[in-house]
Formats: C-alpha cells, structure tokens, sequence
C-alpha cells in the first residue's frame, strides 16, 4: 500500500490540475462547457426517470451538488487507479489522459446547444493531466533523492491546481457580479393591465417570496445573460420571424397577474409549488404579429442552455394570461428563475410551459418535434392536475387536545377550487373553510377547526374544482403526468 499511494497520489493530483485548468479556461469563456458540468449535464439527460425522480424527491434542491460530488469521486478514483497503473506502464498515461479527454469532450458534445469549441476546455484537461503524470511519474524510482524530488513536483503541483481553481472560482465570481448588476439595473414599468390588490382575508404567505420559491431545473451552471444584448427570435410556421430585444418588450404593454406554478415532480403534498406574482408581455399579440401559419399546434420554447420545452400552442392563443415574464414579486426575474425572460403558461406544469432563460421561440407541430422532457416519456400537454395539501400541522406533530386549526393549499389552475374536505381517521369528509383567493390561476387557502381528542390521528384532505371534479384517491407517481391521491398525515395528540 505504501508504494501504491506516491502513483495514486500523481494521478489525483495530475487529473485535478488539469480539471481545474480545463475549468478556468471554461469559467472565462463559457463556463457550461467545462467538465464537471458538461459531464453532469449528459449523466442528467442519460439518466432513467424514475431514478431523476428519485433524486428531486430526496435531495430536492441539493441533488446538483450531490451529482457534481458523485462525478469528483469518480474521478478521483479513475484518476489514482491511473497513477498506480503508470508507475509500471507509462502507456497507462496517455491512456488515461485520452480516456479523460474523450468523456468530457463527448458530453461537451452532448449538450443541445453544443458547438465544436466547447470539446477544447476537455482536451485541456486531458492535455494537462496527461503532461502533468508523465512529469510526476518520472520524478520517483523509489530512491530517497526522488521521492523528495516527487514530493516537492506534488507540491508544486497541488499548488497549481489549487491557484486555477480559485482562478475560475475567481472569475465565475466576476461574472455573477456582472450579471447580477446588469439585473439591478434593469427598471420595470409599471404594467398596463396591473393585478387587482389581493383579496382581504387572504391569509399570511399567500405570496411566496421569492428566495423561497422552488427550484427544479436541469441547469448545473446558472446561465449568466445580458439584458443589453438578450434577444429573442420567433420563428418556424409563421408569415415573417420576429426578433425581439429586452429593450422591445419593456416597451410593450406589460401585464401584471398572480399565479400559482408547480412542477410536475411534486409528490402528492409536495414543497415544488409557489405562487407569485409576475409582470411581463403577453404572448398572444406578439405570435399573431408574426402571423401563425394553418396547421401549427406546438410552441417549442429554447432555453441559453439548449433547454426545449414544448407548449401546446392552444394555450397561448385561449385567452389564458400567458406571458413573457420580466419581473417576479416586484422585481426583475431572478437569476435562477430565468433572468432576463422566461415563459410562463397558467394552468400547465412547468416542464410545459414555463421555459427559462428563453432566447427562442418556434411554431411547429407535436408530428414534427419532442421536446426534452417528452422524449423521456413524459406527456406532451401537461395540463395541472386537481390537488391538495396540509401545511398545518406538520406531520408526525405533537398536539395539545381541544381546538386545532387544520390548513393549508388545493389548487386547479384554470378551473379553481370549489370545496376542500378534511377527514379524521379515516370517517366522514366536512368542508374547510375556504379563504378568499384572486382568480382561477391561483391556489387556494383553507383551514379547518378541528376538535382534537388524545391519541394518535390521521388526517386526510381532497379537493374538487370548480368542474365538479374532486381529485382521485388513486395514488400515482409524478411521472408520466403528475401526481395523483389524497395527502395524509399522522399526528399525536396529547
């Protein structure tokens, strides 16, 4: 073990270098090409739905991190196994060299919006890690002049590694700075069609704000765009393609309106939904404008970051509030929720409707195209499903017995909410109260007074729309189509 650990130490510390080289270069460049994220983004797009599932219910915002640390340990064991392989096979280092530069240049490859320059921060980290080893591995034999040799390379080397990733954690730090004053700069007008004021008794935390609102994207690096030279192009079946700048659509008549958007990943009870309330351009006006030809019946909207997410193209043309949004709780987009443009379409799961970091827009059929999120089963409409849930209390609460209020959401965009029920233990279902709410696109509170009695308990809540429909018992998991069945949790009272 003691002669294996100086080669497993080479190729750890040769591989780093050249990862962190390779993600320098990247940083000040295009930082989505580099290869911790470039490899991250194929292993997302490879992997099979249910374990994607998997990991947003488990880790639900932290599953970047996680993959982004799975990925260094593999690579710090790939790379130390290198190390001890070159110490009696100097083959062993080209190889490994070339074996790093193929994966991270074929996921570079991989990526939607992936151009031939983006393999080159790979071959620099395989260029250097290779060079690096080959150096590290001809400064031991086992004598003790070469191992002090070997160790004062090593360190010279960590020390290399370590000064370019602080370089491209340097310059990644300049780029959020610059594009996070680029967003402060920006100043919202007023909008022409504003929301009317919420309702009075509308309940405390209606409105999410909005560092609180959830995340679920494929985005391992936060594109970073400029408002001053964002464009957005519309185009495919239409008379004449527009292109658009941000400067355009501030100019626009803006409109202001509340909505509630959730994911498609949310568990029955689920944390990925948020309500807010968002100021940006109707869409409508802008595709007539271009002139949408006969036949078109899908909006295919790209992301900066190759991200296609495919809308039906009914829902844009209805007279539901579909926008171009600019602004979110009072302010420009934030940077991860799709700064400077995003879509948003009332009563579609995000994965349908609600793109990110838009840069184009095209009008195409479902025959013709599936986007990202179809092409791994997931179904092509993704209209909201009828749903529920408990805030208060919290599962597995301790409870003092008398009066305990019950509360929480139930949401059906497009239709709203006509009742919400609670039962206890399994009984008869009685109606909650329901507080006021602004409109269809929203969710609704309720709560509901329940007299609680010592022992343990369960509590179950359903909704029905404003159709009739109430929401199935049947239990589904998010995918293909969303989450189905009633919440319940346990509580101890007493």
């Amino acid at each position: 073990m003691g002669r294996l650990l100086p080669g497993a130490a080479a190729g750890i510390l040769a591989a780093a270098f050249g990862v962190a080289a390779a993600e320098l270069l990247a940083a000040a460049t295009r930082p989505s090409t580099g290869p911790l994220i470039a490899v991250g983004g194929a292993l997302i797009d490879a992997t099979p739905t249910p374990i994607k599932e998997l990991a947003v219910r488990e880790l639900g915002t932290h599953d970047k991190p996680v993959l982004l640390a799975g990925i260094g340990v593999v690579l710090t064991v790939f790379a130390g196994a290198i190390g001890v392989a070159a110490r009696r096979y100097r083959w062993a280092v080209p190889a490994g060299a070339g074996l790093l530069g193929l994966a991270g240049a074929g996921a570079a490859l991989s990526r939607p919006a992936a151009g031939v320059a983006d393999v080159i921060p790979a071959l620099v980290a395989a260029a250097v890690a290779g060079v690096t080893l080959w150096w590290l591995s001809g400064t031991r034999s086992g004598v003790a002049v070469d191992r002090r040799r070997f160790l004062r390379a090593a360190v010279l080397v960590a020390g290399g590694a370590v000064l370019a990733e602080a370089g491209a954690l340097g310059v990644e730090r300049i780029r959020g700075d610059a594009a996070r004053r680029s967003r402060e700069a920006v100043r919202l007008p007023p909008a022409a069609d504003p929301a009317k004021p919420l309702p009075a008794g509308v309940g405390p935390g209606f409105t999410t704000p909005n560092a609180d609102f959830y995340r679920v994207d494929t985005a391992l690096s936060v594109p970073r765009l400029d408002p001053d030279t964002w464009s957005l192009s519309i185009h495919g079946m239409v008379s004449h393609s527009l292109r658009l700048s941000f400067a355009d659509l501030l100019h626009r008549p803006l409109l202001e309106r509340d909505i509630t958007l959730n994911c498609v990943s949310n568990e029955v009870g689920g944390p990925y939904i948020g309500t807010a309330r968002w100021l940006g351009v109707p869409l409508a006006p802008l595709l007539r404008e271009a002139g949408i030809n006969l036949g078109a019946d899908q909006l295919v909207a790209r992301s900066a970051d190759g991200m296609t997410i495919g809308t039906p193209l009914s829902t844009a043309l209805d007279g539901r509030d579909t926008m171009l949004v600019l602004g979110m709780n009072g302010q420009p987009l934030p940077l991860e929720h799709g700064f400077p443009v995003r879509m948003l379409t009332p009563g579609l799961y995000g994965y349908a409707g609600a793109c990110k970091w838009l840069t184009e827009l095209e009008l195409t059929t479902f025959d013709r195209f599936d986007a990202y999120w179809v092409k791994r089963g997931w179904a092509a409409d993704g209209p909201v499903k009828t749903a529920s849930r408990i805030d208060r209390p919290q599962p597995f609460a301790h409870l003092a017995p008398g009066r305990v209020t019950v509360a929480g959401v139930a949401w059906a965009q497009r239709r709203g909410i006509r009742s919400v029920e609670i039962s206890v233990d399994n009984g008869p279902f009685s109606p909650a109260e329901l507080l006021p709410t602004p409109s269809i696109d929203t969710w609704t509170q309720w709560r509901y007074t329940w007299q609680a009695t010592p022992g343990p308990h369960s509590l179950t809540v359903r909704g029905t729309d404003r159709t009739g429909s109430t929401q199935t018992k049947t239990r589904a998991a998010p995918f293909p189509s969303g989450a189905t069945g009633w919440q319940t949790i346990s509580v101890t009272v007493g």
